[in-house]
C-alpha cells in the first residue's frame, strides 16, 4: 500500500493528511498500456487546475485502446471513430472499490508521481526570466545608448537560446554587463587580458562562447558596429571597443604624417603609410601637424598621394569603422595640439561611422554638413538611393533630416575633387 494525496487538487498535491492507494490493483486497473492516453489526459486536466469530469475522447483508437476501456468501464464504449470514457464513471469507480478512496486525482499521482499546477509554475517561470535581466538593465540606466539593446534581448530569443534556465541567463547577463562596462579600453589590452582580469579566466570570449556572442552584441550597439560576419569582422568589432585579438591586424592608412624615422622617410617619398597598433602604442610619432585631415575611404587617400604627392596635406584614412589603430593614432595626434578635420560618406553608416568616432574623439566636419550634403546632391547625377536606419549626427543636427529630404546616398568618390581641393 503506499500513502498519496488526499487532496490532489493543490498546487503540489502534498496535503496534510493521506489516505491509502492499492497500487497493485490500482496498476492493474489503470495501468494497462491500452489507458496510458486517459491517464495522461487526466493529469493534463490536474496540472491545469481543471475538474477530473466529463468525458475525455482519443480520435482513431487503437483495438488495444478499446479493448482496455471496455474492461475498465465493463461495456462496450462504442464503435464509431472515437473512444469516449466518462471521468466521472472512473473516479466512482476507484473509490467504490477502494482501490483509491480519494478517486480519480489520488489515482493520477500515485501512477505518476506529484503533480505540479502549470499556472504558478509558469508566473515563476517568468518572474524567474524577468529577474534574470536585472544586471543588463542596471547597465543600461548606467549607459543609455544600450536601453534599445536591452529591449531587444527582451524579444529576439538570443538569451534563451544561449542560455537554457533563467539562473544560467543571470550569470550570463551579469559576465555580459561586467563586460561592457569596462568598455571601451584606453589604451587598448589583449583580450586574453581583459576576460583574465574580469571574466573568469582567458578564454571567457574565445569565438563561439555565449558570453562572446552576447558581449560583441552589447559592443555593435555600444559603438554602432556595422552588421558583418566573419573572423576579421569579429576582429573589428573587438578592436572598436579596445579589444585586441592581436597588435599586428589592428591598422590606420596614414600620407604624410612626420615623427618617426619610417613615417618621415614614406612623407618625403609621398606614400601612404601603413601603421600598426603595435607600431603606434610602441613608437608614436613625436611630432602632430597642425591640422590633420580624415577621410573614411582609401580611395581618397589613394588619390590625394596620386595627385599631390610629397606635397599632399596630411591625411587620416580610417577604412571603414574606427580600428583601434585608428582610434590611437587620431588620439595621439588630438593630444598634441592637431586640429582634426572629418569626412566621411552621406549615408546612415557614414553618419554612424563619424559618430562613433565623435564619441571617443574631438574633430570638426570637413565638407561633412548639411549643407555641403545639398550642395553635393544638386551638383552630382540621380546617386544610389539612401537605405538603412536612420542615425543622428551630433556635429550638425540637420543632417540627417537633409538625407532623408533627398533620399540619396553620396560617397566620398563622389566628391572627390572638392576634398582634394583641401588638401593640396
Amino acid at each position: 500500500m503506499e500513502l498519496i494525496p488526499a487532496d490532489p487538487a493543490s498546487a503540489d498535491l502534498t496535503p496534510d493528511t493521506a489516505v491509502t492507494v492499492d497500487e497493485v490493483r490500482l496498476r492493474r486497473l489503470l495501468g494497462d498500456p491500452g489507458l496510458r492516453w486517459l491517464v495522461d489526459r487526466a493529469r493534463r486536466r490536474l496540472e491545469r487546475g481543471q475538474p477530473l469530469t466529463g468525458a475525455v475522447s482519443l480520435s482513431a483508437p487503437t483495438e488495444l485502446q478499446r479493448a482496455a476501456a471496455e474492461r475498465l468501464l465493463g461495456r462496450a464504449p462504442g464503435t464509431g471513430r472515437s473512444l469516449s470514457v466518462p471521468l466521472d464513471a472512473v473516479d466512482d469507480l476507484l473509490r467504490r472499490s477502494g482501490i483509491s478512496p480519494a478517486g480519480l486525482a489520488a489515482a493520477v499521482v500515485a501512477l505518476c508521481g506529484p503533480v505540479e499546477l502549470l499556472g504558478p509554475a509558469r508566473a515563476e517561470e517568468q518572474r524567474a526570466w524577468q529577474e534574470a535581466y536585472s544586471p543588463v538593465d542596471a547597465l543600461a540606466a548606467e549607459i543609455p545608448v544600450l536601453q534599445a539593446w536591452v529591449e531587444r534581448l527582451r524579444s529576439d530569443g538570443l538569451v534563451r537560446r544561449l542560455a537554457g534556465t533563467p539562473a544560467e541567463a543571470a550569470d550570463l547577463l551579469g559576465l555580459a554587463a561586467t563586460a561592457l562596462r569596462a568598455l571601451p579600453v584606453d589604451p587598448p589590452v589583449s583580450l586574453p587580458t581583459f576576460a583574465s582580469r574580469l571574466l573568469r579566466g582567458a578564454h571567457a570570449l574565445d569565438d563561439g562562447t555565449p558570453l562572446c556572442t552576447l558581449t560583441l552584441s552589447g559592443i555593435r550597439a555600444l559603438t554602432s558596429f556595422p552588421d558583418g560576419s566573419g573572423a576579421q569582422w569579429r576582429r573589428e568589432v573587438w578592436a572598436a571597443a579596445g579589444l585586441l585579438r592581436d597588435e599586428l591586424s589592428s591598422t590606420v592608412l596614414a600620407l604624410n604624417l612626420r615623427g618617426t624615422p619610417a613615417l618621415d622617410w614614406m612623407a618625403d617619398a609621398g606614400e601612404p603609410a601603413v601603421l600598426t597598433l603595435r607600431q603606434l602604442t610602441r613608437f608614436p610619432p613625436l611630432t602632430a601637424p597642425p591640422t590633420a585631415w580624415i577621410c573614411e575611404n582609401p580611395a581618397v587617400l589613394a588619390a590625394a598621394a596620386d595627385t599631390y604627392g610629397a606635397d599632399c596635406a596630411p591625411l587620416v584614412c580610417l577604412q571603414g569603422q574606427p580600428s583601434a589603430a585608428a582610434v590611437t593614432l587620431l588620439r595621439h595626434l588630438d593630444t598634441h595640439g592637431a586640429r582634426l578635420r572629418y569626412h566621411g560618406d552621406f549615408d546612415w553608416g557614414g553618419l554612424r561611422i563619424a559618430g562613433a568616432l565623435l564619441r571617443r574623439i574631438p574633430w570638426s566636419p570637413w565638407r561633412y554638413t548639411a549643407d555641403d550634403y545639398r550642395a553635393a546632391v544638386r551638383t552630382l547625377p540621380v546617386g544610389p538611393p539612401l537605405t538603412g536606419v536612420r542615425t543622428e549626427a551630433p556635429w550638425d543636427p540637420g543632417l540627417p533630416g537633409a538625407l532623408e529630404a533627398a533620399g540619396v546616398r553620396v560617397e566620398e568618390e563622389a566628391v572627390l575633387g572638392d576634398l582634394l581641393s583641401d588638401l593640396g
